[in-house]
């Protein structure tokens, strides 16, 4: 099989945002108890939490982190969180039918950041509260002193405020399974009068309004443009969520299922065009891609388990553990965000450890890397600098989701200061090697070329417990520097990564 593709140095489509590559904890499961957090074990820091993660995090180098929910938050207290932790009251969480120990909050959580070198991105309760309760969230966070909130934060020990910039204001409230669930028009008016009031605080802030939890919502895509309508002046970014299924077990279509992202995104993209010259505004509102992911493999167990138990804490729930099919697949999405990357600027993996996530641990035991962490780690490191918009001709197929769907799944990134090149090329194709010819123009001559490489002969190979290291890249020797551009050989199903240096 043959594929054609051309970048161009003019033919761009976005400066990347950094926090493209980013990632999100929820009190959920073991996300944070056993996750980040487990004192007592062998390489816990003085609060507790485990830096054989940080450190994995820190590899991941993720930007910003969204913290604490998800579900979880539409029925939290913020103030639970703060305060001597033998004197944290203990709640029942009503998203996940487990009790919540209030051990970690923003404290906690904050000197973690620090310690994951990562940006905090805060999501504020607009379910079972308001207005009042997310002023004074903002305040105890943000405000230097001199004042009952701030002074609280002094008095709990932190001396100076945290200085947190991205908020989301509520999350998933167009879902019926959202304690707090609202109506477009309620939901919007909540929002803008809440943005409003953070505005006066501090207008630097930027704020995030929910958008649509999935595009098979049946509020979507009107959802989006009643919210925007009323909060489109105070918001920064509309909020979009999409989990990636395949439970037929059919690889073809699963691997198209990013052709109903972009169609997503797209949508979502006139949506705000529409409000924006409805209101004959100036401003621009992007889209922040806050939950996302491969999600089905333990969904539908879990589901029926959480019916059945009786409110434990922090319990195995939504341990995913990925296959090599889903390397695939996440390298595809994260090559959508990429060339989406003139409208989605932020997006969060959901989630960070243990939780469908990337990173798994073992109470009292090891850490390791989720096969998902591999395109994950080299989009964050090198997919910084400017988007290509690539011309790409090759073999196509049908799909239920989609038609003409490119087998060769492709995305390009300059970055200048580096000098460098890096495509991340997925063969959607299972059965026969994708013999590139990429064209390089307007770049200079290629200097040298790097191929990494992630196949596997089985597409349901895990990285487990027992067997960490099953689904792992390695060098490969399908890129070669040909005239003034690259000839590249891509084995069936298979994830690569390509370095030029100019």
């Amino acid at each position: 099989m043959e594929a054609k593709v051309t970048a161009h140095g003019r033919f761009t489509i976005a400066e990347i945002d950094k926090r493209l590559y980013g990632s999100f904890l929820e009190h959920l499961g073991r996300a944070v108890y056993t996750g980040i957090h487990e004192p007592g074990h062998p390489t816990a820091d003085a609060n507790g939490m485990r830096r054989d993660v940080i450190d994995l995090v820190r590899e991941l180098d993720t930007p910003i982190c969204r913290y604490p929910g998800g579900n979880f938050v539409s029925a939290y207290n913020w103030e639970d969180g703060i305060g001597p932790q033998d004197q944290r009251p203990t709640r029942l969480d009503l998203a996940w039918r487990t009790s919540e120990s209030n051990q970690v909050g923003i404290h906690e959580y904050a000197a973690w950041a620090e310690a994951a070198n990562t940006e905090m991105m805060l999501a504020i309760n607009l379910g079972s509260r308001g207005l009042d309760e997310a002023r004074a969230f903002v305040e105890y966070v943000n405000h230097p002193g001199g004042t009952y909130w701030s002074d609280l934060r002094r008095q709990n020990g932190q001396a100076d405020p945290w200085g947190v910039k991205v908020w989301c204001l509520g999350n998933e409230m167009d879902g019926p399974w959202q304690v707090g669930h609202k109506s477009a028009e309620e939901y919007g008016h909540l929002t803008n009068e809440t943005a409003k009031a953070l505005r006066a605080f501090d207008k630097s802030l930027e704020l995030i309004v929910c958008g649509s939890s999935h595009s098979n919502m049946p509020t979507y895509p009107q959802w989006e443009a009643s919210v925007l309508e009323a909060t489109y002046d105070q918001v920064d970014y509309i909020s979009l969520h999409m989990y990636f299924e395949n439970h037929e077990k059919n690889t073809a279509e699963f691997l198209a299922l990013p052709e109903k992202l972009d169609k997503y995104i797209g949508t979502v993209s006139g949506v705000i065009d529409y409000v924006k010259a409805k209101k004959r505004s100036k401003r621009d509102v992007k889209i922040s891609f806050d939950e996302w992911n491969v999600w089905y493999h333990e969904r539908e167990e879990d589901a029926r388990r959480m019916a059945e138990w009786d409110w434990p804490h922090a319990p195995r729930l939504l341990e995913d553990i990925y296959n090599f099919e889903d390397v695939l697949q996440v390298g595809c999405i994260l090559n959508t965000f990429i060339r989406r990357s003139d409208v989605v600027s932020i997006a969060c993996i959901a989630q960070l450890v243990n939780v469908i996530a990337p990173i798994m641990t073992e109470p009292g035991g090891i850490s390791w890397r989720q096969t998902i962490y591999y395109p994950f780690k080299f989009a964050s490191a090198h997919g910084r600098g400017t988007a290509l918009r690539l011309d790409v001709d090759c073999p196509t197929y049908d799909a239920d989701v989609a038609s003409n769907v490119k087998y060769l799944d492709i995305a390009g990134v300059h970055d200048g200061d580096a000098g460098t090149l890096t495509f991340f090329a997925i063969n959607r194709n299972g059965a026969e090697t994708m013999d590139v010819t990429l064209g390089l123009e307007g770049f200079g001559a290629a200097k040298s070329v790097e191929h990494t490489l992630i196949k596997h002969d089985d597409l349901e190979a895990r990285n487990t417990l027992s067997a960490p290291m099953t689904v792992v890249p390695e060098a490969g020797n399908g890129a070669k520097i040909e005239g003034n551009g690259l000839r590249l050989t891509l084995p069936p199903y298979s994830y690569s990564m390509v370095r030029v240096m100019l």
